[in-house]
């Protein structure tokens, strides 16, 4: 194997023991780009209310005092990251999180912080 780096391990068999444990560098590069979209204050404050209830474009508008425009535009983003989903109902479209995962990684942040 061609060698990469220029540093010399310090302890070889804590290295073969993690190595074979580390995800594979694109699943490590999507798990980053998640915590990008998830870095955002305004797509936290709407997943958030979103953990809360299912919600469309307006009174999410209302809810975080923006425009509908920008809503739509976070949303859209959520949705691409596969956050959020979509039901249209009627002549609304109502979001929600995508799945109780999105709920269980808000929840062990928000505790994580606050402590």
């Amino acid at each position: 194997m061609e060698k990469k780096t220029d540093s010399e391990a310090y302890d070889v068999e804590i290295i073969e023991r993690v190595r074979p444990n580390m995800p594979k560098p694109q699943v490590l590069y999507e798990l980053s780009d998640f915590f990008k979209v998830m870095g955002d204050g305004t797509r936290i404050q709407l997943l958030w209310a979103l953990e809360e209830s299912e919600m469309c474009v307006g009174d999410l508008a209302c809810l975080l005092n923006m425009t509908k425009s920008a809503v739509s535009h976070q949303l859209k983003v959520l949705r691409v990251a596969k956050l959020v989903k979509a039901l249209k109902k009627g002549k609304n479209v109502y979001y929600s999180l995508d799945d109780g995962h999105i709920k269980n990684i808000l929840e062990k942040a928000l505790e994580h912080v606050q402590e």
